[in-house]
């Protein structure tokens, strides 16, 4: 009976035997974990380190420059995962034949695609929380004075960059592909997301477009939420409009062979 038990047990959890999986595959990886997990961190500290960053500028609000890139690197752990981390390694699978395998398997293919999106969300999610300890130990960086806002902002970020990621897996046939296109999108994002220059910074025209890019309206929104008011609504809406288009193109446009 115990064998009938356990043999029949993955049968009948496919979807958390494929994450569990995965979770191991992802571990095994120290140069995704480095990317995700670390390196918004260390990106951070660099720039703490620079006296004139911590110092509270009137132009900012009574903030340090500081303050603004802790949004910043909160979105470039996304980044890394749904645009560098997510799409190779899907790409892969379907060159390699397992998601046609899977098909034939009680296990079914989505079920893998479902483990690579929670698990790089959780990732991003977990850097994220890492950037906001070390932005307010290290450098006294104000935790977000309105935690739902921010809380809100943060999953629709998340939600965006993964159907953007899951969007490159659809359009790439190779893994060699995916990874080209995610780094042309990498660039992109990185510039709209302020990695480079902080959003708030941005001239006015060149702030009002990048606005209506996903991660330029997220960093307005996540910035908005941390200094304590709600994200604007226009933020909130161009994110949500974005994940819904991308994720309906990824769900349409994705091929298992």
């Amino acid at each position: 009976m115990t064998a009938t038990l356990s043999a029949t047990g993955p049968a009948r959890r496919p979807a958390t035997a494929v994450l569990r999986t995965e979770i191991r595959l992802f571990l095994r990886e120290p140069g995704a974990l480095f990317w995700v997990m670390v390196f918004p961190t260390v990106l951070l500290t660099v720039l703490g380190l620079i006296p004139s960053f911590r110092e509270d500028q009137e132009d900012l609000g009574g903030r340090g420059v500081i303050d603004l890139y802790v949004p910043v690197a909160v979105l470039l752990a996304m980044i890394m995962a749904g645009l560098q981390a997510m799409p190779p390694v899907l790409t892969v699978y379907r060159e390699r034949g397992i998601l046609r395998r899977m098909s034939t398997t009680p296990v079914r293919p989505s079920a893998l695609l479902t483990a690579q999106i929670v698990l790089h969300g959780a990732a991003s999610l977990c850097s994220a929380a890492l950037v906001l300890a070390v932005g307010r130990v290290a450098f006294g960086v104000r935790l977000p004075g309105q935690i739902p806002g921010y809380t809100l902002s943060l999953v629709l970020a998340v939600a965006c960059v993964l159907a953007l990621g899951a969007t490159v897996c659809a359009l790439s046939r190779t893994s060699k592909v995916a990874t080209a296109v995610g780094s042309v999108a990498y660039l992109v994002m990185m510039f709209t997301a302020g990695v480079w220059v902080p959003v708030q910074t941005m001239p006015g025209l060149l702030r009002r477009i990048v606005e209506c890019t996903p991660l330029g309206a997220a960093s307005q929104a996540l910035d908005q939420a941390a200094r304590g008011d709600w994200p604007g609504w226009t933020h909130l809406a161009v994110v949500a409009l974005w994940t819904a288009v991308l994720g309906a193109a990824s769900t349409r446009l994705f091929r298992w062979e």
